[in-house]
């Protein structure tokens, strides 16, 4: 797997990944490397390369550019240099960016099939994130690039049906395409490994937003929101912890003080995917809070399906994916931008066990469909279907190294996963993967 992502902490190419493990084919991820990570890593039996190239997040579009840029040429060359010895029955492609696919034409030309998960839309994405950078003719390059990246895998994964809908508007054949859901692990997002915590038991309504802290996601609005809480409806004592990290940390850090709540809002940083379903159990409800945009409109945020999956009631943005998957009487929902009403809506929660109870059930109802075990099987099944009967060598010695970066860092390994975290998947990665089987083949 291919991956613009650091690999520990992008759930959905984590989950694919180990799934594939898990159903005896052999993974190799090439992914991004922090400053003081290892070259190479074994996680959960999926051998990670770390190539070095870093995120530069909340940088200018110059910077992402760059970025891009050079990791897609490190990544074409360690994966075509491990392909020599690993012998890949299939490369997935994560985006962003869509293009790195094409870092996939030596092995294409060799006849390994080509999976591309588009986490995003591009087009949609960087008009949002640079706004003052897209003109119509660069919109329509983006555009473009997509439609070429696509036309060059022999399938299509994304991560929500509006996602789908969209591709299959964009020309992409119906059945090339497959959506695989973000769902959360319910062995790792399992409510009864932590103790339990009854609504305000410590008589303080705890909210816990997990996520990236990027412009996407509204932090602003819940700031807002928890200064009127305390402004009008004190005895709630609202408290907010805030997991995660991204370029609107300073900013978010400066309007609390402004509001005078940061003694109630605490910056945890990030944490360990693993350690998510701890830090939620302590809580009271889960935030969703996604700004409205035309490239929000097409995201379904991972962060509702954890929240539910540790019975928690979730509190969202109501944007259109979202009451897609889950309509009137199931999430809890407020008006995108408007902190009185998340205020509002946060005070009725709190207010009202019988409306907790209920949308929190109706939205256990929804998430049975939704989960990695049912997405996982269908996942599976896919990668097989493409990769056939395909073997690998059974080669499992480390791959060459590359050459050291201009900076210095030490060289990377040959096997990597790519991605670019964004609200359809919330932590969005490309990768590619390959591992260790005398029977099945190898996926990079």
């Amino acid at each position: 797997m291919l991956a613009h992502a650091y690999y520990e902490e992008d759930s959905r190419v984590r989950r694919q990944a180990e799934s594939l493990v898990s159903a005896g084919r052999p993974v190799d991820v090439f992914a991004l490397r922090r400053v003081g990570d290892a070259p190479s890593d074994v996680i959960a039996g999926v051998q990670l390369s770390r190539l070095p190239v870093s995120r530069h997040q909340g940088a200018g579009l110059a910077t992402y550019l760059r970025e891009y840029a050079e990791f897609f040429g490190r990544a074409a060359i360690a994966l075509a240099r491990a392909h020599r010895r690993r012998r890949y029955a299939l490369v997935q492609v994560h985006t962003l960016p869509d293009f790195l696919v094409f870092a996939a034409l030596p092995l294409r030309m060799a006849r390994v099939p080509v999976l591309l998960d588009l986490h995003e839309a591009m087009p949609a994405f960087f008009k949002s994130r640079f706004p003052r950078s897209w003109g119509a003719l660069a919109v329509r390059a983006l555009e473009i690039q997509e439609t070429l990246a696509t036309s060059f895998a022999d399938a299509v994964v994304t991560v929500n049906d509006a996602l789908a809908d969209r591709l299959v508007r964009r020309g992409v054949r119906p059945e090339k395409l497959t959506v695989i859901v973000n769902g959360p692990v319910r062995d790792l997002f399992a409510p009864e490994l932590h103790a339990p915590r009854s609504f305000m038991a410590d008589g303080r309504l705890r909210l816990v937003y997990a996520g990236a802290l990027t412009p996407i996601y509204e932090l602003d609005v819940v700031l807002r929101a928890v200064a009127t809480l305390w402004q009008t409806r004190p005895a709630l004592r609202p408290e907010l912890d805030i997991y995660g990290r991204g370029d609107s940390e300073p900013g978010l850090r400066k309007l609390a003080a402004q509001l005078r709540i940061e003694d109630h809002v605490r910056f945890n940083g990030r944490i360990p995917l693993e350690a998510v379903p701890g830090a939620i159990a302590m809580a009271d409800i889960g935030l969703a809070p996604t700004r409205r945009d035309p490239f929000t409109d097409f995201s379904l945020s991972s962060k509702l399906l954890e929240y539910a999956a540790m019975d928690k009631p979730v509190v969202a943005s109501r944007l259109a994916t979202l009451q897609r998957y889950f309509p009137s009487g199931t999430v809890i929902t407020y008006e995108p931008g408007n902190p009185d009403d998340l205020a509002r809506v946060l005070g009725a929660a709190a207010d009202d066990p019988g409306l907790r109870r209920r949308t929190l059930q109706a939205t256990r109802e929804r998430l049975s469909a939704l989960d990695w075990d049912a997405q996982s099987a269908k996942y599976v099944a896919l990668v097989e279907r493409l990769a056939g009967g395909r073997l690998s060598s059974g080669d499992s010695a480390p791959i060459a190294a590359e050459a050291p970066s201009r900076n210095g860092a030490d060289p990377g390994v040959a096997q990597a996963a790519d991605a670019t975290a964004g609200p359809g998947s919330d932590a969005s990665v490309e990768h590619a993967t390959a591992g260790r089987s005398s029977q099945r083949s190898e996926v990079a």
